[in-house]
């Protein structure tokens, strides 16, 4: 017999094994009752992944439990918050126990590993899509914004580009890196970093539909333009190889699916942030500067500026 709402709810998500002393009371009632601390402001993200946009229909359902959370956890480090709950929807054509088993699993991990709880939620019948919404808390005043890139600043990023990108282009090849698929599938929010560069940092973006994209948010809500020199983007060897070959910068300029870190920084606080960033794992790599003419220039290392490049990952566009 086919399990019940209720019963899916209490088998696979009313203990899923993080108790944290802020939730007085979690999955299971109609509301999760919960304390913020003394201080500290909520911050709050929802995301949805949709099957056949954001994901295969054959996509390892363990996996796709970690980039679901892996997505908004990046959210709450592009504020510097510290995580601490999560909300799951979860839209299933039909209850198959060993997917929600393995999908759980993959949630799990990711949130036992940053200290997350599951609070609730809601699970109802139709096409594949999971809805999360994360919860975490700063310093009141302290978010790290989109507003906040002033003339001057440097330009950053974490970790390298393009990696995701190239493993869509390249799915379901049997030659396809395992680093680059990890990539795709199994992205690592950068929540110590993004915590470690409050009142560092003016402002901060995560790198979710591409750095034109997202830096471009950036400069629109701060009334700023940017220039960015493309030989110093931080790329991986498979990227390298790609743009040596094809003369084509797109992948680390506009895919998405990165969730790495882009942040500005004022010049006299340089070399702080760089020799903070010795103990980022991931790397922190400056690459343009922000600049009083709106818009964003890219620069060969000749100075030719390139042209016709793709702003990123836009749903709503005719491309998308």
């Amino acid at each position: 017999m086919p399990l019940s709402e209720f019963e899916l709810i209490q088998r696979f998500f009313a203990n899923s094994g993080m108790h944290r002393a802020d939730v007085k009371l979690g999955v299971g009632d109609d509301c999760a009752v919960l304390n913020v601390p003394t201080g500290k402001e909520l911050v709050v993200s929802i995301d949805t992944l949709v099957e056949g946009v954001h994901f295969l229909n054959d996509s390892d359902p363990k996996l796709l439990g970690h980039k679901s959370l892996a997505v908004n956890l990046s959210d709450l480090a592009a504020m510097g918050a510290e995580p601490a709950w999560a909300t799951l929807a979860l839209t299933l054509p039909s209850v198959d126990e060993k997917w929600l088993a393995a999908f759980c699993q993959g949630f799990s991990c990711l949130a036992a590993t940053h200290n997350v709880q599951l609070i609730g939620g809601d699970t109802t019948r139709g096409p594949l899509n999971i809805s999360i919404q994360a919860h975490g808390f700063v310093d009141a005043g302290a978010a790290l914004r989109r507003d906040g890139a002033q003339l001057g600043d440097l330009i950053y990023v974490t970790g390298t580009l393009g990696d995701a990108g190239l493993a869509l282009q390249g799915a379901g090849h049997a030659n396809l890196s395992a680093f680059l698929q990890s990539r795709l599938d199994s992205p690592m929010p950068r929540l110590a970093e993004g915590q470690a560069l409050v009142g560092l940092a003016h402002a901060a973006i995560d790198i979710s539909d591409g750095l034109i994209s997202d830096l471009g948010h950036i400069c629109d809500a701060s009334g700023v333009g940017a220039t960015l020199h493309v030989e110093d983007l931080p790329c991986s060897q498979d990227v390298r190889t790609y743009i040596k070959a094809n003369d084509d910068w797109s992948l680390p300029l506009s895919a998405g699916d990165d969730y790495e870190l882009c942040i500005t920084v004022p010049p006299e606080r340089q070399r702080e942030v760089e020799q903070l960033a010795m103990g980022f794992e991931c790397g922190l790599t400056k690459i343009g500067c922000i600049e009083s003419d709106s818009g964003i220039r890219c620069l060969a290392a000749n100075g030719r500026q390139l042209k016709q490049l793709s702003p990123g990952y836009e749903h709503f566009s005719s491309e998308g």
